[in-house]
Formats: C-alpha cells, structure tokens, sequence
C-alpha cells in the first residue's frame, strides 16, 4: 500500500479539500498520512478521513522519509513560508525527501512562479489527483 503524506498549515483547508478528494477516488487502497504545520492544520485533515496524523516541525521532518509521495502547496519546499509556519528544516526535509512530490503552485509569500496559468484550486486539486497521482500509482504498480 503506498503512503500518501498531505501537507498543510494554518487552517488546513487545501489539506482537507486534497484529502476528501484522495478518500473519494482511492478510498483505502492508499494510506494517507496528514501533517499539519499546526494542530489545527492536522485536526482538520484528520476530520476529512486522513489515516494517520501529526503535528509540526519534528513529525514533518521524520515522517517525510518514509512516504511515497508528498503532497502540499508549493510554500511546503520554501523556508518561513506560510507566515513562518514551514520552517528551514521543514522545507529542506520535504525538498530532499526521496519521495515524489506533487505541489500545488498557491503561495503566499513574494513568489510568482512563471509559466502557470490561473486556474481555481478545485480544478487544480482535480488535476493533482486525477492526472498526475493516477499516473505515478499506476506507473509504480
């Protein structure tokens, strides 16, 4: 069974909103692993049918070695993003992580990625799991 680690902070909405999605199309045929910058990041993926989950910087660091793929926005790889919540461990632990990472290209730091069109996170969070995970779990199976 691969391992799916969702990764949020502050409210955990983009988290939540990844993971119903994930339940909805896999339903337990995948782990998934939520790990919120904050307790209320991972209570509220929890509540969305997460399997496992944790909190903060040293659960972040630690677990992201052992998953198969990470998923998250793309503040989740930048020091102090998500006003301060992704510290410099947290975003070199996921950077350097072995696992596939599948970001969602939404930050709210001073970061504009060029070459991506402006499209609502619904329809990102559809292609994210419909498009690129189908293919990565169908590739490794």
């Amino acid at each position: 069974m691969k391992k799916i680690c969702v990764i949020d902070g502050q409210g955990g909405g983009i988290g939540s909103t990844i993971i119903k999605k994930l339940k909805e199309l896999f339903q337990e045929t995948i782990e998934i692993i939520a790990l919120g910058t904050n307790a209320i990041a991972t209570a509220q993926m929890l509540k969305a049918r997460a399997n496992r989950g944790a909190s903060g910087e040293n659960a972040i660091v630690q677990t992201v070695k052992t998953v198969d793929i990470i998923i998250g926005p793309v503040g989740i790889i930048i020091a102090n993003a998500m006003m301060g919540e992704v510290t410099p461990e947290v975003a070199k632990a996921v950077a350097t992580s072995p696992a596939k990472k599948l970001l969602i290209p939404l930050t709210q730091e001073n970061i504009e990625i060029v070459g991506i069109s402006s499209v609502p996170l619904p329809h990102l969070i559809e292609d994210l799991v419909e498009v690129n995970l189908k293919q990565i779990l169908q590739k490794k199976e």
